[in-house]
């Protein structure tokens, strides 16, 4: 496919392998985003490595690093009289101790898969005896979105859209990975499609502070290789820094008009992560100005504890980078993609999704 396939060409891939054998040292590198995690397995880029190089995973699952009190929330809203709940699919899927969304809009009608938020404002708007809650998940790359829902339906008065935010921003939760010894993250391959929104610069305190080097990189396979290239020469030359690989997507200043619509909407609060813990400054609560669209305050969700990680799940070290999927003993065993028991076996950006889906490739 034009555009497609030029990423793709085996020579090239061959190419940059030899440069990579010849750069080789050991270093642990973190490829942040799930996107990535699933191009690595699709096409068997670990194996083209040699064994000093390891791949680590990180928290850019958005489904994944949701803790379950979040979807719990959201659980709870969508029992309530008179209120509909809008989601993407995947969260659809997560387990709780309350059980899934799914099992509840099977059986309840009272959620339904959105794949937009603009989707759940022109239900708000056609269903006017309906309260519309939408749940919205990920990060900088999907938090734009919801931020133009918001000031829509200020701008249309819809007092009965609301939206739940457990949005999270990337940048603070790489500081405390890279202060984690247990992780002993030597490098980062950045997000690609948050970057696009927020610009490669937010990432240079991991080289300025940490001397750890940093590729914001794509999607394709080429993509990847370079990326791991381009981190061992920064490495071999000792001297960190912020590159950016994805310059057919990735421009210096980001998106301002993204970054500007979330800042109007939106104030920095602490979150609570999967897997690592409560972050300062590492989620987007809805700010006073639109606090009528806030569901957290039209409704008393305090009740919905904080919940542990399902007894043998691994999910919380796979995020951190400290295990890898096949380390749980329940993977592809109790724990598959048609009965999941943790987040990182339900999204396809899941790094245990990933694993098992290509585990025979």
């Amino acid at each position: 496919m034009k555009f497609i396939s030029e990423f793709r060409e085996g020579a090239l891939g061959s190419g940059l392998v030899r440069r990579i054998e010849r750069l080789s040292r050991p270093i642990r590198i973190m490829e942040v985003c799930g996107g990535h995690t699933h191009v690595i397995c699709r096409y068997g880029i670990r194996d083209l490595l040699p064994p000093d190089i390891q791949l680590i995973h990180g928290p850019g699952c958005p489904v994944c690093v949701i803790p379950q009190h979040e979807i719990e929330k959201a659980i709870e809203l969508s029992t309530r009289p008179g209120i509909l709940l809008c989601c993407f699919g995947d969260v659809m899927r997560v387990p709780t101790r309350r059980g899934t969304l799914f099992s509840l809009a099977r059986g309840r009608g009272s959620v339904k898969m959105v794949y937009s938020p603009l989707e759940a404002i022109e239900m708000a708007a056609a269903l006017p005896d309906k309260e519309i809650v939408f749940f919205a998940i990920g990060f900088e790359t999907t938090a734009p979105s919801t931020a133009l829902a918001l000031k829509r339906a200020s701008s249309q008065g819809l007092a009965n859209f609301k939206v739940l935010s457990t949005h999270f921003i990337i940048p603070p939760a790489l500081r405390v990975l890279v202060k984690d010894s247990s992780s002993r993250i030597g490098a980062f391959i950045a997000p690609g499609h948050v970057t696009t929104i927020i610009g490669p610069d937010a990432y240079c305190f991991l080289a300025d502070e940490y001397n750890r080097p940093v590729v914001v990189t794509g999607f394709e396979p080429l993509d990847l290789l370079q990326a791991i290239m381009l981190i061992l020469q920064q490495a071999a030359e000792g001297k960190p820094r912020v590159e950016n690989q994805y310059t057919r997507a990735v421009r210096v200043q980001g998106n301002r008009r993204a970054l500007e619509a979330m800042d109007e909407v939106f104030e920095i609060r602490p979150a609570i992560w999967r897997g690592l813990g409560l972050i300062p400054g590492t989620g987007l609560g809805i700010a006073p100005a639109f606090a009528p669209w806030d569901a957290e305050k039209a409704w008393d969700l305090s009740q919905v504890e904080p919940a542990p990680e399902p007894p043998g799940c691994l999910c919380g070290d796979v995020l951190k980078g400290v295990s890898q999927p096949k380390d749980c003993s329940l993977f592809a065993v109790s724990c598959t993609p048609d009965s999941p028991v943790g987040p990182c076996m339900v999204s396809p950006e899941g790094a245990c999704a990933a694993h098992y889906r290509y585990r025979g490739a």
